[in-house]
């Protein structure tokens, strides 16, 4: 062994150490102790990934990079899988992706119509405007929050090309309905899979029925690099394009620090360029360059051993809330699982009841005076938002649902840093609440 590979040993040894001395369990009291809505459980493992990552000095895409992605299509069982920068870059990618000439007549033009919901998180949508496609929004289900199907069916138009919807809160959207409306009226898919890592629907994962699928690895989600996200895709084609348009919108497929994978780097000649020009400068795409570190994907790497985990924890916290706030049904719309689905919940959503005599905000100031974290559900009603006040869309029905949820639905955390004690004590303050109304 060289001093160069025993010092790593040491230093390696040495951090799952720290994490130990640096890191302990802290207690929760109630009342002071925050009750967090979402966050990152990371431990020895991710920190001494990130130790061994450092130690190479390779800061960009490298070994751990390779390996995550390899983990990541294995999961899910693709066969492409492209680290990106977050999961908000990941659905600019995607969309981006369908808009592409090397699709041919299939590709998304200006103009074209997206199917989406209007209640939901402003990245899925806003790579549909940047792109110059007309999103047509739809209602939602109360108690899932995910698409209104009759809806949907109903907004299909001569320019309808595609549908770009997630799995809001990690509950599966009706793959069986949407999935077979794609096939009737050939739609491409894409599923935003980003608050839904580990969800099945009928026993298969989520993320693997559209033409591709997003993920999001920001510390609220089921695993976390800190900044991340990754595109997923079974179709070679569109995976060459994902991958050009993240990597500047290069034709070259070589690696960081890789030169001539195609053994022709001088010998091309694409569009007006000259004979000869280095493939590496040729650009096939108007791209980006949204890659992830190797740093980031080395806890990544660590956080994707504990997957199975981190779902069975979100899922046990879910129906602790769900029995424990049970009786609360006169006064709280509780959520439900979509059928034929097993969720890898998000978060635990409720709505206030209009008749109810409290309202939302009432609620959500007594959970926060008591350290109890809440969130609404993303951006409400999307057609709502300052932001979309100029943009060019489509409404197909009213939005009813979405506009109850955007002024009545919030929701508490569920992730693996909840105790059971926390649990316990979100559950008293539901009650303790009610009773005073």
């Amino acid at each position: 062994m060289t001093e160069a590979a025993e010092l790593r040993g040491q230093i390696l040894a040495l951090a799952a150490e720290y994490h130990a001395a640096a890191f302990p369990e802290p207690t929760f009291i109630p009342g002071t102790s925050p009750v967090p809505v979402s966050g990152k459980v990371v431990g020895a493992p991710e920190l001494v990934n990130l130790f061994d990552a450092s130690m190479d000095l390779w800061l960009t895409e490298g070994r751990f990079a390779n390996d995550l992605e390899k983990g990541l299509a294995d999961v899910l069982g693709l066969r492409h899988a492209y680290l990106c920068n977050s999961g908000s870059s990941a659905n600019l990618l995607a969309v981006s992706a369908l808009c592409s000439p090397r699709l041919g007549d299939r590709r998304l033009r200006s103009g074209d119509e997206v199917l989406t919901v209007a209640a939901g998180f402003p990245t899925t949508v806003n790579p549909v405007l940047l792109n110059g496609l007309v999103p047509v929004f739809v209602d939602v289900q109360l108690r899932t929050y995910d698409v209104d199907v009759d809806r949907l069916r109903e907004a299909v138009g001569p320019r309808t090309r595609a549908i770009v919807m997630a799995h809001t809160l990690g509950n599966p959207f009706d793959l069986d309905a949407v999935t077979a409306l794609a096939e009737e009226h050939d739609l491409f898919l894409v599923e935003d899979n980003c608050d839904a890592l580990g969800a099945q629907y009928r026993g298969r994962p989520t993320g693997t029925f559209g033409d591709l699928a997003t993920q999001s690895f920001y510390p609220a989600h089921q695993i976390t690099t800190g900044e991340g996200g990754c595109v997923l895709t079974d179709k070679g084609a569109l995976g060459k394009v994902v991958e050009s348009l993240r990597d500047w919108g290069r034709d070259c497929w070589c690696a960081p620090g890789v030169e001539n994978t195609c053994g022709r780097r001088f010998e091309w000649q694409l569009g007006d360029m000259p004979n000869g020009y280095d493939h590496k400068y040729i650009y096939a795409h108007i791209g980006y360059n949204l890659k992830l570190t190797d740093l980031q994907a080395a806890i990544g790497l660590a956080q994707l051993d504990r997957l199975d985990g981190f779902v069975a924890s979100r899922r046990r916290n879910w129906e602790r809330l769900d029995a424990g706030l049970a009786d609360l049904g006169d006064h709280l719309v509780l959520p439900a699982a979509t059928a034929h689905s097993e969720p890898s919940w998000f978060g635990y959503a409720i709505t206030v009841r209009p008749e109810a005599p409290f309202d939302r905000n009432e609620l959500v100031a007594f959970l926060e005076s008591r350290r109890i974290a809440t969130r609404l559900l993303f951006g409400g009603n999307l057609t709502r938002q300052p932001a979309y006040e100029e943009a060019t869309y489509r409404v197909v029905g009213d939005l009813g649902v979405t506009d109850l949820v955007t002024s009545s639905t919030l929701w508490v955390g569920v992730f693996p840093g909840l105790s059971s004690a926390m649990l316990d004590y979100m559950i008293e303050s539901f009650h303790e609440f009610v009773a005073r109304h």
